[in-house]
């Protein structure tokens, strides 16, 4: 199989062992790790979901939006013809197994296909990953992102819609505004967020995670997102810095304020639990000769922000509501009147109502239900 040596585009491909060991004719090695990874029976559909996420030439001009020059397109085409022989050539004991559509024909008419499929929907490893954590100056993929979904999150229907509006704006190309969720625990901010990132993700939005500790690297990051060809959702988690905190010019120039502007393709989104971010004291506004010019300072950063979105904590009648449709969702049999009793004691129980006390409380329901166990607790 020494012919997928001589790729020009694919050529990243020899760096999976697997593949490797098939150019390399090494019938042994190739048959091991075939058998270890469960792809002796598949080994086309293997190779081809190894093309459809590789990073080259190719790929990421398509994923721009832009057309490869004939040269990258003839090249990129051989090389996919190249696969496809050595499909027809397999070591006995293994077999091709079903072509994917995406790579049914010739490899100019592959060419044509996935250079819409690309553009459409990204390349790389975001094909692969739809959320990010960044450490160490890189972008590590989260193997287990949430799974959350719009329909999972009741109640805050309004504070709902101005999220999805602006990410809607964002994903269109329309203008956007990076965005400061605050509010009480578990009322629900962070779910929204991987939400919204679940529901966009087919139109090339991905979550890049950063801790906050990692401030000060956020304008590397999103010189590192800027010239990729997908949407970035910089996402801070429960985010607060003391007043003294270096780390507040930082996030303040990140936020429309610095000589860089604003990256079409990035957008930050933070929660918190204080509306300004910054943990106040009065020893340090007592310290201060300009109190009122300290105090303008520390407000500046959450107006940084363009869109605010206040998620505040469940009164009694707003948190037996998300109750009965979890509950409905659920198929939980108790009757509501004993189930609202129960909700009420629950949160009594575990430091008051909001969104996460109420799925707490209804994954408990239906796990008692499932076993036929009574609910105590």
């Amino acid at each position: 199989m020494s012919e997928l040596h001589s790729m020009k585009i694919l050529y990243g491909l020899l760096s999976d062992p697997l593949i490797a060991a098939l150019a390399a004719g090494n019938e042994t090695e190739f048959l091991r790790r075939c058998y270890r990874c469960g792809a002796e029976e598949r080994v086309a559909a293997y190779l081809f979901d190894a093309v459809r996420c590789d990073d080259n030439a190719f790929s990421r001009t398509c994923a721009a939006g832009k057309t490869p020059s004939a040269l990258v397109r003839k090249a990129f085409s051989e090389d996919v013809d190249c696969i496809a022989d050595a499909l027809t050539r397999l070591p006995e004991g293994c077999r091709a197994g079903k072509t994917p559509a995406l790579f049914a024909g010739n490899g100019k008419t592959c060419a044509a296909r996935l250079k819409r499929y690309y553009a459409e929907h990204g390349c790389g490893i975001y094909l692969a990953h739809t959320a990010f954590r960044y450490a160490q100056g890189g972008l590590q993929p989260i193997l287990t992102p949430s799974a959350v979904t719009l329909s999972d999150l009741k109640g805050y229907t309004e504070e709902k819609t101005a999220v999805r509006d602006n990410f809607e704006n964002f994903v269109r190309g329309l203008p956007y505004s990076d965005m400061l969720l605050y509010g009480d625990r578990g009322t629900g901010k962070s779910s929204t967020v991987h939400a919204m990132v679940n529901l966009f993700a087919e139109r090339k939005l991905r979550l890049v995670e950063i801790d906050k500790e990692n401030i000060l690297s956020l304008p590397a990051l999103r010189a590192a997102l800027a010239p990729l060809p997908m949407k970035f959702v910089v996402f801070i988690d429960d985010f607060s810095l003391r007043e003294d905190d270096d780390r507040v010019s930082t996030l303040k120039a990140a936020l429309q304020g610095s000589m860089e502007g604003h990256a079409g393709n990035v957008m930050i989104v933070a929660t918190s639990n204080r509306r300004h971010i910054v943990e106040e004291s009065f020893e340090t506004r007592r310290n201060s000769v300009h109190a009122g010019d300290s105090e303008e300072e520390l407000l500046s950063l959450s107006d940084r922000f363009g869109i605010t979105v206040l998620f505040a904590s469940t009164g009694k009648k707003e948190y037996l509501a998300i109750v009965n449709a979890l509950a409905d969702d659920l198929g939980i049999r108790t009757d509501k009147e004993t189930l609202g009793m129960l909700a009420e004691r629950w949160a009594l129980e575990r430091g008051g109502r909001s969104p996460r006390r109420a799925r707490q409380f209804a994954d408990y329901v239906y796990a008692c239900e499932q076993k036929g166990a009574p609910v105590t607790f």
